[in-house]
C-alpha cells in the first residue's frame, strides 16, 4: 500500500480524477477536527473511497508541560468517528510552558527523558485505547546525550511498548549529518514494530548539511535505502509519499507512488542462490 497526504492543495483534484492513485490518504487530526463546512464534505467524500491513516503535529510527546488532556480525547473522538486505521506522532517536542514552537524539536538523549517520553506514551496509548506508532525525527543538534540516538530510540519503543513510524528520509538524513551508517542503524531498531513508513525528499545546503523539507522529489540513495529497509523487514508495510510543499503536478507524484510500490514489491521478491557447485 502506497499512500499520500490529503491536502487542500490538490484535493479537489485528487477526488475528481485518477491522475493520483493512492491505497490511502493521510491527515494531521488537529488540521480537521471540528472542521465543517465545504472542507468536511470533501473529507467525508475522500474517506468514502480511501483508508484513512494520521500522522500528528501537536501532540509534543517530549515537552516537559504535562499532556493536554482534551486535546487527546479530541484525536480520540477524531479517530473513532473517520475509522482511521493507524495514528502517528513525532519523537520530539512543540510546546514549552503552554507555548506552541511550531518546530518539531529533538529530546535530549538521556535515561531521564526516556522514561519521562514512555509513561507519556503510554498515557496516551490507554486514553486512546489503542497503540500509537512514533516517528524518528530529524535532528541537527544533538541535546546534552547521554545515550546514542538508537540507544535513545530502541529504549523507548520498549519501556513504552508502542509501535514504530520509520521515516527512511529523515534516517538517511541524519546518518548523513551525524556520520553514521544509516543501514546499520535500520537494522539494529526492533523492526517487528514497524506499523508504517514515511518517504520523502530533502535539499543538501552544504557539503556537510541535508535539511528535511519534504518539498524536493525522493533522490537515489533515499530509494536505495527504502529498498534495503523493505528487505530488512521481509513483509509488506503501508508507505507514505509526504509532500508539504513545492507541491509538483498530480502525475509526478503518481510517479513517485508507482515507483515505492515497484522497490517494494522487488525488494519482497524471493532471492534465489544462483551460485554453482
Amino acid at each position: 500500500m502506497t499512500g499520500i497526504g490529503f491536502r487542500r492543495d490538490f484535493a479537489d483534484e485528487l477526488l475528481s480524477s485518477n491522475l493520483l492513485t493512492p491505497d490511502f490518504i493521510e491527515v494531521a487530526p488537529e488540521n480537521w477536527i471540528e472542521v465543517g463546512g465545504y472542507w468536511k464534505k470533501q473529507l467525508d467524500k475522500a474517506l468514502e473511497r480511501y483508508p484513512l491513516f494520521t500522522h500528528g503535529l501537536s501532540l509534543s510527546i517530549g515537552s516537559p508541560d504535562l499532556l493536554d488532556y482534551n486535546f487527546v480525547r479530541k484525536i480520540k473522538q477524531f479517530l473513532n468517528e473517520t475509522g482511521a486505521t493507524l495514528y502517528s506522532e513525532h519523537l520530539s517536542f512543540a510546546k514549552c510552558d503552554n507555548v506552541h514552537l511550531y518546530e518539531l524539536l529533538p529530546i535530549p538523549f538521556t535515561a531521564e527523558a526516556v522514561k519521562h517520553v514512555s509513561g507519556r506514551i503510554r498515557e496516551v496509548q490507554e486514553i486512546l485505547q489503542r497503540r500509537i506508532a512514533i516517528e524518528i525525527v530529524s535532528y541537527y543538534t544533538a541535546v546534552t546525550p547521554e545515550l546514542s540516538e538508537l540507544e535513545f530510540v530502541n529504549a523507548i519503543l520498549e519501556e513504552a511498548d508502542c509501535d514504530l513510524l520509520l521515516d527512511v528520509n529523515n534516517i538517511y538524513v541524519n546518518g548523513f549529518n551525524h556520520s553514521y551508517n544509516p543501514e546499520a542503524f535500520i537494522r539494529e531498531l526492533p523492526l517487528e514494530r514497524v506499523r508504517y513508513i514515511h518517504m520523502a525528499g530533502h535539499e543538501q545546503v552544504a557539503d556537510d548539511l541535508i535539511i528535511d523539507t519534504h518539498g524536493q522529489p525522493i533522490i537515489d540513495p533515499v530509494y536505495e535505502l527504502f529498498s534495503f529497509a523493505i528487505k530488512q523487514l521481509g513483509r509488506e508495510v503501508p508507505v507514505l509519499l509526504e509532500r508539504d510543499f513545492n507541491i509538483p503536478e498530480l502525475p509526478e507524484m503518481q510517479h513517485e507512488l508507482q515507483q515505492l510500490r515497484h522497490i517494494q514489491q522487488q525488494a519482497l521478491k524471493p532471492q534465489y542462490d544462483v551460485s554453482h557447485s
